[in-house]
């Protein structure tokens, strides 16, 4: 089996000892329900409580595990993209870029996240969401520094004409 597959077992199975959990809790505490004497209550409570809240834990562990497992396979592909780039260097990387073709080229935009820019090229902004193609003079004058690995214009050197 794939580890993608394995973690997203992983992932359901926890989902599903969390409702079986809350499922046994339900019926301790319907078993308890029924009983009127307190002493007769308590064996529903213990047994089932205890194995409900022993499973409810198990699978939110699990769920928590395969979130985590997600975000470290992903935070390894952008790892090994940065690790890429920057062995490639700011040389490397080409002015026209493979939009070059495009109508309008994309040689006059960039690519925004919250703190920097970068080229339309650059690997970097592919795995943030906040990340948006703009219009270069968008960006003049404005608070976002230039991208180390793909080195875009640096704006703050242009005096619009």
């Amino acid at each position: 089996m794939n580890h993608l597959q394995l973690g997203r077992l992983g992932g359901q199975l926890g989902v599903g000892l969390t409702l079986v959990g809350f499922l046994v809790i339900f019926f301790g505490w319907n078993g308890a329900a029924a009983a009127d004497y307190v002493p007769a209550q308590l064996p529903y409570l213990l047994s089932a409580g205890a194995a409900g809240l022993g499973l409810v834990v198990v699978g939110a562990a699990m769920i928590v595990v395969q979130s985590q497992r997600a975000d470290r396979v992903r935070l390894e592909q952008a790892l090994e993209r940065v690790a890429l780039a920057a062995e490639r260097g700011p040389a490397a990387v080409p002015q026209t870029g493979q939009h070059a073709g495009l109508p309008g080229g994309l040689g006059n935009f960039v690519v925004t996240g919250r703190l920097s820019y970068h080229r339309v090229e650059c690997d970097l902004p592919e795995a943030r969401a906040e990340a948006t193609l703009v219009p270069l003079h968008e960006v003049i004058g404005g608070t976002l520094t230039p991208c180390r690995v793909c080195n875009p214009p640096h704006l703050a050197a242009r005096v619009p004409s």
